[in-house]
């Protein structure tokens, strides 16, 4: 590939598809209570799945907004799913990357990364790329092809980190191959929400289906991968039998880790996904988000939910809850029947280290 007419894309302002002016490589992370991950690799500013509920546009994009405008975004959050602009390969820049991260002391790593990279954080690794040019698109598509694969032999061959893929797109089938070469060293999830794809459509309107995504994770077990789900995040309408068939679908998969969330947005996207709905005439519960109280009340019912059905489905041991900071709040707690259970039910889980294949 020309390296040069790469590069020279940035100029590419007015698709909001083409090449950032930074290069791709490993940086340290910072989740709270989670367990995925203590580096994440990120191969693009955007992401063309347009999940309605993305954290990213408020919390990591939105401090791009100066760069972004020269390309013609002029509002992140709003524009969010029309914009992928590609990070250049750079193998110095990468590679050095890498060995800081090999160097990392064990103590200044967070105990539940499983010293791994995340493919990716604030992305999609396996995103499809579309542009108005036919010719651009296939040269950007191939490009960002190259970043994902040329990092995972880096990773493999120059390092002993371990890696954590999530994606949502069928299109992980490429690398399969490389997955299997890591062993122990790779993990392979995608999020599964849901398995309605009416539903998935409202609220991740250019993601692949829930169903191909399950098909996709069959597909990486009979690879003999090491496979996980994120039922993340689930969303209001996902009533209990909605929950029961998607856990009861993930238990077949035999995962080595279910991680699972309830969805939390801002005013401003719950108003986008109703909007979304009304124009198919999806009945949407919106009013979760009206007060904080009602979020909270949601988000709780949800958790206990989904971890009454994972005991009753037979998979709690691999249940890994994700409660939001915002439910240790003085308030939560005071308001719990037994608020020394509540704290210890919370920490419990925000103490939890997911599970890593052992060689």
């Amino acid at each position: 590939m020309n390296h040069q007419s790469i590069t020279g894309a940035i100029t590419e302002s007015q698709n909001l598809v083409g090449m950032w002016f930074a290069p791709a490589v490993i940086q340290r992370n910072h989740f709270v209570y989670k367990s995925l991950s203590s580096w994440s690799y990120n191969i693009a500013v955007g992401c063309s799945h347009a999940c309605r509920f993305c954290y990213v546009p408020d919390a990591a994009t939105i401090k791009q907004s100066r760069s972004l405008a020269s390309y013609g975004v002029t509002d992140p959050d709003a524009e969010w799913g029309q914009y992928v602009l590609i990070r250049h390969w750079d193998e110095r820049k990468f590679i050095a990357s890498l060995r800081a991260a090999e160097r990392t002391p064990l103590e200044e790593l967070n105990r539940d990364g499983n010293r791994a990279v995340m493919l990716c954080t604030t992305t999609d690794p396996y995103q499809v790329i579309h542009h108005s040019d036919r010719a651009r698109q296939k040269e950007l598509a191939g490009h960002t092809r190259q970043l994902v694969r040329r990092a995972l032999e880096l990773i493999r061959d120059q390092s002993t980190l371990n890696v954590r893929i999530l994606t949502r797109s069928p299109m992980a089938r490429l690398d399969f191959d490389i997955y299997r070469s890591f062993n122990q060293r790779l993990v392979f999830g995608m999020s599964l929400p849901t398995l309605r794809n009416d539903l998935s459509k409202i609220y991740e309107p250019k993601a692949p289906a829930p169903t191909q995504r399950l098909a996709t994770l069959r597909a990486a077990k009979d690879a003999g991968l090491h496979v996980y789900v994120a039922i993340a995040p689930t969303y209001p309408e996902c009533d209990e039998d909605d929950l029961r068939a998607t856990i009861s679908a993930i238990k077949n998969l035999d995962p080595i880790t279910v991680f699972h969330e309830p969805i939390n947005m801002r005013a401003e996207n719950a108003a986008r996904i109703a909007e979304a709905a009304s124009k198919v005439g999806l009945p949407m519960r919106t009013d979760v988000f009206a007060t904080q109280q009602a979020w909270r009340t949601y988000a709780i019912t949800a958790l206990q939910s989904v971890w009454r059905l994972s005991r009753e489905i037979g998979i709690r041991d691999k249940l890994h809850l994700w409660p939001d900071k915002i439910l240790g709040s003085k308030q939560v707690i005071m308001s719990a029947r037994d608020p020394n259970a509540y704290i210890d039910w919370l920490q419990a889980r925000w103490n939890r280290i997911s599970e890593w294949p052992q060689g």
